[in-house]
């Protein structure tokens, strides 16, 4: 065969096949899922991640008739499981149920990480915003956030915040209030919330920003002080509290959030089947019950839309991360 019929052949079977990939994109797309989706959750068992990944799967197997299995895979700050995903064929049968952490925060915080969170995977679904709450001990004079900045500014370095570690949303959150408020407030981290919460009871550090399963019962129970809600809309479970955006420092919000990611190139079709889905469980009533329980909502995303969020998310938690020089231990 010479050369030029050669090429003639391999460009009409070029052709050939990419006239077929569309169909077959739709055709994989129609057919899925049939077999058992892996839904890996780079977190502790019990945390919220894995609680409404469980119930996630559930109802998707409920929903379509395949196993849904629920893979805890831990370290690195959820970086270990994340990259598992990122490295898995982009078919739709391997998810993350990825975080503020994993997919937007980590890449700042490490010196390196094996994983692009914006390269290698796809938004799927935004599951939740675990809502926060700034609080006081009741032994700081202070009743509002305008009152904390005008405290902190008087005397700069005297007050103090707990957080549940180098890095978590609590002290992202409390570098975030520094910057936006042009306030000094010493960060005081703990080895984990329940810690860092105790000694803001005893009153060793005097301010926090936590979220709302951790602290809401105290709040309660008289023993801490809710000043703000640090979201972007009010709790249901404290509507008269304000954001701390309307509070006086406008633009603030952090989103403890949770959404589920897939591999980068699974077909859009897929993510779109995956998306619709997860909207329904997670606006289903049972479901919302459950939210609010945990003092979380669901915030309804298109894919496009999620991806547009997480992009923000990186670039926001990339400068305050650079400014306060925090660097992963």
């Amino acid at each position: 065969m010479n050369i030029l019929k050669r090429r003639t052949l391999l460009a009409a079977l070029a052709t050939s096949i990419t006239a077929t990939l569309p169909g077959a994109v739709v055709a994989q797309a129609a057919s899925y899922p049939n077999k058992p989706i892996r839904i890996i959750v780079p977190f502790a068992v019990g945390g919220i991640a894995d609680t409404f990944g469980r119930t996630i799967g559930i109802k998707l197997t409920e929903a379509w008739g395949q196993p849904v299995v629920i893979d805890n895979r831990t370290g690195a700050g959820g970086n270990i499981g994340a990259d598992l995903v990122a490295k898995a064929p982009p078919d739709g049968y391997t998810l993350v149920m990825g975080n503020n952490g994993t997919h937007a925060v980590n890449v700042s915080l490490f010196k390196t990480i094996p994983f692009d969170p914006i390269k290698d995977f796809v938004p799927v679904a935004h599951v939740l915003e675990a809502e926060g709450l700034l609080v006081v001990n009741p032994s700081i004079k202070a009743n509002s956030v305008r009152e904390v900045l005008e405290m902190a500014r008087a005397q700069p370095g005297k007050l103090s915040y707990a957080s549940g570690g180098l890095g978590t949303t609590s002290h992202l959150a409390g570098e975030l209030f520094k910057s936006t408020g042009k306030v000094d407030i010493v960060h005081v981290p703990y080895k984990g919330n329940s810690p860092a919460i105790a000694d803001l009871l005893s009153g060793q550090t005097q301010m926090s920003f936590a979220t709302m399963p951790t602290v809401l019962p105290h709040v309660k129970a008289g023993k801490l002080r809710a000043l703000a809600s640090i979201g972007l809309a009010r709790t249901v479970a404290l509507p008269d509290v304000p954001t701390v955006a309307e509070s006086g420092l406008p633009g603030f919000e952090v989103s403890n959030w949770i959404g589920l990611f897939a591999p980068a190139g699974t077909p859009s079709e897929i993510v779109a089947k995956l998306n619709a889905e997860v909207q329904k469980i997670m606006q289903s009533p049972d479901v919302q019950k459950r939210l609010e329980t945990e003092g979380a909502r669901f915030i309804p995303t298109t894919p496009g839309q999620f991806a547009s969020f997480q992009r923000d998310e990186l670039a926001k938690w990339a400068k305050i991360i650079k400014d306060a020089n925090i660097k992963a231990e």
